[in-house]
């Protein structure tokens, strides 16, 4: 019954969003403009099961192929950005020096929007992958870096005094003491990083690609193909969703024992 009651209260929301929706894109003045979640559903059903290369709908049966070629991209570009931005987060927490080497780099870059370094990726990569990995890199990079680097300083200093006293090396206690309390703060840098690492790959597939979900999303706007349009955002909410709970499933199974502690 409690399961029950949640599930009504959790889709009160989208069925209300859903009801608006319906009745703005009825209305004649919005004909063309915002299509109704009906018909955005039977562009998305050609879109996914349609033959592919067949008719006059372009976009038919080549969902998933670019759902494939949006998330592989991800995939790459958030792993380097873990790949660097946690080690180094961690190294500019714990050293002093480290932080003084590397953090005013970092809080620099930081603030350039991953749209002010498109003109640069494409002159660098050129229309490739690489060009689209290298800005999702940059978009999961920093959020990982700031949070590991939070979560390395706010380590609890009695943990470090004690391993001290127990004649554990700096090696030791970063590996031992530091990275497992800081590992909170590490899982919460990825789900920012990766939310934006789905932005920049929609933003990159734009220009710096020509396939992938943020290549159809502008294409479609292009032709008019607003049932497609809304279609792409639905499924880029999708995806995100899906990728974050696969880090928070991930994330319980790595920090299985704060969650015993905390019961």
């Amino acid at each position: 019954m409690k399961r029950l009651k949640q599930f009504i209260i959790g889709i009160l929301v989208p069925l209300a969003v859903l009801a608006v929706w319906q009745i703005v894109g009825s209305r004649q003045d919005m004909a063309g403009i915002v299509p109704t979640p009906l018909a955005v559903l039977q562009g998305w059903q050609g879109w996914v099961f349609g033959a592919s290369g067949m008719g006059l709908n372009p976009y038919s049966g080549t969902w998933l192929s670019n759902v494939q070629y949006s998330s592989m991209r991800v995939a790459q570009g958030f792993t380097l950005a873990a790949v660097i931005g946690i080690p180094l987060g961690l190294m500019i927490g714990w050293s002093r020096l480290i932080a003084q080497l590397f953090d005013p780099l970092v809080q620099s870059l930081r603030p350039i929007p991953i749209t002010a370094w498109l003109p640069f990726s494409i002159a660098l990569f050129g229309i490739r992958d690489m060009g689209s990995v290298f800005l999702i890199f940059l978009g999961g990079f920093y959020a990982i870096v700031v949070n590991t680097t939070q979560g390395a300083r706010d380590v609890e200093r009695n943990l470090v005094r004690a391993a001290t006293m127990m004649g554990a090396t700096r090696a030791q206690l970063l590996r031992r003491v530091v990275l497992p309390a800081a590992m909170p703060s590490v899982f919460t840098g990825m789900r920012i990083g990766l939310g934006i690492s789905w932005t920049a790959v929609i933003v990159s597939e734009m220009v710096a690609v020509k396939s992938g979900l943020g290549y159809v999303l502008w294409d479609a706007y292009y032709v008019g193909r607003m049932d497609i349009v809304l279609a792409d955002m639905v499924s880029i909410g999708a995806m995100g969703y899906i990728s974050d709970r696969l880090i928070v499933m991930l994330e319980r199974r790595v920090l299985r024992w704060r969650i015993l502690q905390n019961h």
